[in-house]
């Protein structure tokens, strides 16, 4: 399961998009909640992996501020700076005041950067890091620093950073509201994943995904769930009872003509949100059009934590 750099790969095109959700929260009625125990800090970890903070210029100490968290792909030439350069979510988050990171996985016995996501992918090489720790210790260092939005803290990521980005919403929930995983996947093993809070999802998958297969597959020998398969089971952690149906189709893929992005979303959810953007004849690593960062946005804020 290997997402080659996007730099090494693709040229970005334009197109439109119509995005999903609905506007941003205001922010009436959040002194009104009950502070959240502070986050763990492990100071070990972060000086062993200094992250960098875009801070917007709009930034106001006096006002809770969202964050969002970026996390790249497995493969040679793959960090932060790459998916950002892929992405291109830091201009959106700056015009917004959001807060912005995208840190970087340790390198593997390869020398390539990982996340240790679950049992299918990446920890290939045995390093065993504790990337949930990590990722929860730079959030929680970014809330001692700045005057963070507890419900409001994202993830985004693609392939092995999707992958990530489901272990967050299952060992994390309690740090983060809402995840957006391109060509990710969840565990396969439903049992191994029991968030202690809501969380809303959204899975950007291709059907001709060449790497982490829409319908399922194994990685090191590691079986993973379809993309149909991961949306359902977080519709079961999240109390849907109604049915995946269509709400609305996206041009997000520039090489593909039309609408080709299909978006169902889950009915009857008593906690957070649950979509599948399907992708359809789109690839591990879809070229990606100018429309793709205003969608992102537009599901993670239409879900902040409850």
């Amino acid at each position: 399961m290997r997402c080659l750099s996007p730099l090494l790969l693709l040229a970005l095109a334009c197109s439109s998009s119509t995005p999903t959700g609905g506007p941003a929260p205001s922010d009436a009625g959040v002194a009104d909640r009950t502070p959240p125990a502070p986050i763990a800090v492990d100071d070990a970890l972060l000086a062993a992996r200094p992250y960098t903070l875009a801070v917007p210029k709009s930034y106001d100490a006096q006002k809770p501020t969202a964050l969002l968290v970026a996390l790249h792909g497995y493969g040679p030439g793959d960090d932060g700076a790459a998916l950002e350069s892929y992405f291109k979510l830091g201009p959106l988050a700056e015009q917004k005041g959001i807060l912005y990171t995208h840190p970087d996985g340790l390198k593997d016995k390869n020398g390539d950067r990982f996340w240790n996501g679950t049992d299918a992918c990446c920890d290939f090489t045995k390093v065993g890091s504790d990337d949930v720790a990590y990722l929860r210790s730079v959030v929680g260092d970014v809330a001692r620093k700045y005057n963070l939005d507890r419900s409001r803290v994202y993830v985004v990521g693609l392939s092995a950073g999707g992958v990530m980005a489901h272990r967050l919403a299952c060992d994390a929930a309690d740090v983060v509201s809402a995840i957006v995983s391109v060509s990710g996947t969840t565990w396969d093993d439903a049992s191994k994943c029991v968030p202690k809070g809501d969380v809303s999802v959204a899975e950007v998958h291709g059907t001709k995904d060449e790497t982490v297969q829409y319908a399922g597959g194994v990685s090191e020998g590691a079986k993973y769930p379809s993309a149909a398969d991961t949306v359902a089971h977080w519709a079961t952690l999240e109390g849907c009872t109604g049915d995946l149906a269509t709400e609305a189709r996206l041009d997000l893929e520039s090489s593909l003509a039309g609408e080709e992005t299909r978006v169902d979303r889950y009915g009857s959810c008593a906690r957070g949100a649950v979509e599948l953007w399907t992708v359809e004849g789109g690839k591990h690593a879809p070229r990606l059009g100018a429309g793709f960062a205003g969608a992102v946005f537009d599901f993670l804020e239409a879900h902040p934590k409850r």
